[in-house]
């Protein structure tokens, strides 16, 4: 009897490749890419104000005098060479009373080789004092640490609460310093760099957090400054004595390293890393994306196969072949329920589930298909990627009397149980419970990002104008009176123009009702990024979709 061999003959392990039906030559692509060129560089330019770090010349001359800029402290904390995925960019952005990235840079990187959440003051603007949008912004980026179980580098240098806000700030922002001391407890650590002068809830970020380093004759940490300590009780001291770097490294023990300057303690936060047990668990973690193929087809393809108005319909499947690896994929049900695609692919070498809206109305068999295809993604621990790009469910007698608000719910229900990572992707129009049902802000995906032709709202500006007309005209007709056709159109040209300035991508995104706008092309990228992210702990799948998985 011959020798068992279990070892697969096959050594490729891959999904079917599936073939593109876009001609990048023909007039309509042509035609596509001309529309790309302004989005893109509006974006571009928008991408440029939110990362200004003065709001004029003299701010930045005298902050560089003493210190090293906040976005390039960022890019000397990071391994050189390395990816480093902004998030919340436009938070804030053009918002009257906020500022350029609402005055925090935040995002993930690698630091001596370990993923890391990193944020870092703007002293530049307002002292990096916090005004309402760098709470929100702050509370969102500790969210995403604490869930991926990244570790939290801060580096610090801020002035606390921005006084003419001080009604919308204060409440919101103590869930910093709990949110620091729920990662101790769970053991996520923390690390806090203090370069310069952090003063009240500025003082408090270093304290709470699990390791400090102050920087020599700069970091200065107090709960009140010397004005305000002469004020309260008349003692007059001076800022060194009073929470001076030295001071807190021999008197007080706050600081638990101190640096001779900026760069000594950048370097001494590379080496606090290697410290911790992120460090350990992700180092002695095999790689699971240390082989993948890029996809055949080109990324920059996308802005020539997608029109940018979103009132046309978008090829999901042919945006999908330019983001899966080698362009391989495996279709779950593709002819049941096409206006869903359901495909399993990897994506940088992870294997992923992919739900997308090949048609922009949900129908009851698309429902049925993204459930059961959720069901099957949490019984096989697969994370799960939503490309939006859907205007709702589909009303109307027939849909009604087939049960879509049944199947609706069910859908819904499975996104919200689901226990496996989701991330969201919005491409296009993203309105109403098409929103909720492709895994929308408020359904807590692990990241959402959104293309710069897209927009959220609860519907359409046309179609929202539209209903309040036949509302208004319903309403007159039941009271026996004229409609007065001027005012009529006036108001609801006025409601339909305040949905479109409301649903545009930079207002939802400077709400933080994203984790930010990135070029389309970028797409395949940013999902390699938080693919590694999400699974740098083990995927789990919702225990209660076990057993039978199927409508």
């Amino acid at each position: 009897m011959a020798t068992p061999n279990f070892a697969s003959t096959s050594r490729q392990h891959v999904f079917p490749r599936i073939p593109s039906k876009i001609n990048v030559k023909s007039p309509k692509f042509e035609e596509n890419s001309v529309k790309w060129k302004h989005i893109i560089q509006k974006y571009e330019d928008a991408s440029v104000e939110a990362s200004r770090e003065g709001k004029s010349a003299k701010a930045l001359e005298k902050h560089t005098a003493r210190h090293i800029l906040a976005r390039d402290r960022v890019v000397l904390l990071r391994d050189p060479d390395t990816p480093f995925l902004e998030l919340c960019a436009f938070a804030g952005h053009k918002l009257d009373d906020s500022s350029p990235s609402a005055s925090l840079v935040a995002g993930i990187g690698v630091v001596n080789g370990v993923i890391c959440m990193i944020l870092a003051h703007i002293p530049s603007l307002q002292g990096g004092s916090w005004n309402e949008l760098t709470v929100l912004k702050q509370n969102r980026i500790t969210a995403i640490a604490s869930e991926n179980n990244l570790p939290l580098i801060a580096l610090v240098q801020s002035a606390g609460v921005f006084l003419p806000q001080q009604f919308r700030v204060f409440h919101k922002g103590g869930q910093i310093f709990r949110d620091l001391a729920l990662r101790t407890k769970n053991g996520q650590p923390s690390c806090a760099i203090v370069f310069g002068s952090s003063t009240a809830g500025g003082a408090y970020h270093p304290a709470l957090s699990d390791y400090t380093i102050f920087v020599q004759d700069q970091a200065q940490v107090f709960l009140g400054g010397p004005p305000l300590v002469k004020m309260a009780t008349g003692e007059v001291v001076e800022a060194e004595a009073l929470g001076g770097a030295t001071m807190h490294s021999t008197v007080t023990g706050l600081s638990d390293g101190l640096a001779v300057d900026e760069l000594d303690a950048i370097r001494k936060a590379r080496e606090w890393i290697l410290t911790t047990s992120c460090a350990q668990v992700q180092l002695e973690k095999p790689t699971t994306a240390s082989v993948y193929s890029d996809a055949k087809y080109n990324m920059e393809d996308i802005l020539g196969l997608v029109d940018p108005d979103i009132r046309q319909s978008l090829d999901m499947t042919e945006v999908t072949l330019r983001i899966v690896d080698g362009s391989r994929m495996s279709q779950f049900k593709p002819q049941f329920g096409k206006g869903m695609l359901t495909v399993w692919a990897r994506i940088h070498g992870h294997l992923t589930g992919i739900i997308a809206n090949q048609n922009p109305v949900i129908l009851c068999n698309e429902a049925d298909k993204a459930t059961q295809f959720i069901r099957l993604c949490n019984q096989n621990r697969i994370p799960i990627v939503f490309l939006h790009n859907v205007t709702g469910f589909m009303v109307g007698l027939k849909t009604e009397r087939a049960g879509l608000i049944k199947k609706g719910a069910q859908l819904v229900g499975a996104v919200s149980t689901s226990t496996v990572p989701h991330i969201s992707i919005v491409c296009g129009a993203s309105y109403g419970a098409g929103n909720y049902a492709m895994c929308g802000r408020s359904y807590a995906p692990r990241f959402l990002f959104s293309w710069p032709n897209s927009r959220c709202s609860v519907m359409g500006p046309d179609q929202l104008g539209g209903v309040m007309e036949t509302i208004a005209r319903g309403a007159a007709a039941r009271s026996n009176r004229a409609v007065d056709e001027n005012e009529l159109k006036a108001s609801t040209k006025k409601l339909s123009d305040q949905v479109q300035r409301d649903s545009e991508v930079y207002k939802t995104s400077a709400y933080l009702l994203d984790d930010g706008i990135i070029d389309p092309r970028d797409t395949r990228h940013v999902l390699g990024m938080c693919l590694e992210v999400v699974t740098i702990d083990p995927v789990y799948g919702n225990v209660g979709f076990r057993g039978l998985a199927r409508m």
